[in-house]
């Protein structure tokens, strides 16, 4: 969940090796409140992937240290030495959310 708000309801959790290899990878396309969260994390590509996203690196506390918007396909984002988790969103949610550097984000379990 994003503190205030709360617009992101449903999120996959990829913590294993093998779901952070695939990610998103088979799927088509991200709806509208979906994202994932991968654990540990500080760089994603897009390669072989079908859309954009946005990417959210968090520091191991929740705190946002890089958002990046509309990451197209065939891309690469690092979030830095400190970046441990990383969140997956449809392109634009991140910026509709007014997600920024330096916010907490708190992830519940489900």
């Amino acid at each position: 969940m994003i503190e205030p708000a709360a617009p992101f309801t449903l999120a996959t959790v990829a913590a294993t090796p093998f779901s952070r290899m695939i990610g998103l990878l088979a799927r088509r396309s991200l709806d509208e409140g979906d994202g994932l969260v991968l654990r540990p994390c500080s760089m994603v590509h897009t390669w072989f992937m079908r859309f954009a996203i946005d990417v959210i690196f968090l520091d191991r506390h929740g705190t946002v240290l890089r958002v990046v918007d509309t990451l197209r396909p065939f891309g690469v984002a690092w979030g830095g030495w400190r970046a441990r988790t990383t969140i997956e969103l449809p392109a634009g949610a991140a910026t509709r959310a007014g997600v920024r550097a330096g916010q907490r984000i708190r992830i519940d379990p489900a």
